[in-house]
């Protein structure tokens, strides 16, 4: 049995103290929101709320699921995530596989491969690309989100760099047995590369989520906006809330702090829902991907 030293022994304590307490810093902001979220107007207003709500009351969540504007513009950004999804990563692997071929097989793969790589160190700006999307009539339609960021180019390169390690004796013996390339390639090679793929997913998930400012200069209506847009004016704006009057309970139960904190908070939700089933996969899929073998 192996003993680890006592230097080892203080190296992995303090590791793991240090990783805990970065963790907390990142969980208290999103604690302090959920508390705020939960607690009542006059609470939330004094300063009172820290890592638990103060008056509980469900209000703000029932007064923000009751507005039209939020629920729009989540489902905006639903579909936003289906489309783009969808097509990120047809496109992420229809330009991967090919790219991964050896150079016999396909000679301009060198050719093909940096001018993706140029594509990343080298931008037109975002007056050119406003431009391109005004002229071509996908200004305040959802394909105005999702079409100019269609070729994730990081994406490509860990899909190509994985599709190179994986043993090419398996390619040759499909080949062999009749398979052609799309045999190969949605038959073979992506259900081998679950890992990159789980890894490519959470990114494309998290970027269309948080992804605001095109939605801020492609769409000229506010009922267009996706849910990260939305929310981006809704924080920055410092308008009061429009409630009625004659509704004391609720001038009491909620604020513009604890409904913008409820925002935030809901905003957020379906993406830590979804991070802890791809998380598994993602320093496997970086790590395959991004070295060749």
């Amino acid at each position: 049995m192996h003993v680890q030293s006592l230097g080892r022994k203080i190296f992995v304590f303090s590791n793991y103290t240090f990783l805990i307490l970065l963790s907390l810093l990142c969980l208290f902001p999103l604690i302090q929101v959920l508390a705020i979220s939960f607690s009542s107007s006059p609470a939330a207003s004094a300063g009172l709320v820290k890592f638990w709500p103060v008056d509980f009351t469900m209000a703000s969540y029932k007064y923000i699921l009751g507005k039209r504007e939020f629920i729009q513009s989540f489902g905006i950004t639903m579909q936003r995530i289906a489309i783009g999804y969808t097509i990120n990563m047809l496109i992420s692997l229809l330009c991967a596989y090919p790219l991964a071929k050896e150079r016999q097989d396909f000679r301009l793969r060198t050719v093909y491969a940096w001018f993706f790589i140029f594509t990343i160190l080298f931008s037109g700006g975002l007056i050119p690309v406003y431009l391109i999307v005004t002229n071509t009539g996908l200004l305040d339609s959802i394909w105005a989100l999702v079409l100019p960021g269609a070729v994730p180019v990081f994406n490509v390169i860990l899909l190509l760099n994985f599709f190179r390690g994986l043993p090419r004796e398996i390619e040759e013996s499909a080949f062999m047995d009749g398979a052609g390339h799309w045999t190969v390639l949605w038959r073979m090679f992506v259900p081998m590369s679950m890992p990159v793929l789980a890894t490519i997913t959470l990114f494309t998930l998290v970027g269309h989520w948080n992804s605001w400012f095109d939605g801020l200069i492609y769409m000229n209506f506010p009922d267009r906006y996706p849910l990260s847009t939305y929310l981006q004016l809704m924080v920055i704006n410092s308008n009061p809330m429009k409630m009625d009057p004659t509704n004391l309970s609720g001038i009491i139960q909620i604020s513009e702090r604890t409904t913008r904190a409820a925002q935030i908070f809901l905003g957020a939700l379906p993406i830590l829902l979804v991070y802890p089933f791809l998380q598994r996969f993602f320093v496997k899929g970086i790590v395959l991907g991004s070295v060749k073998g």
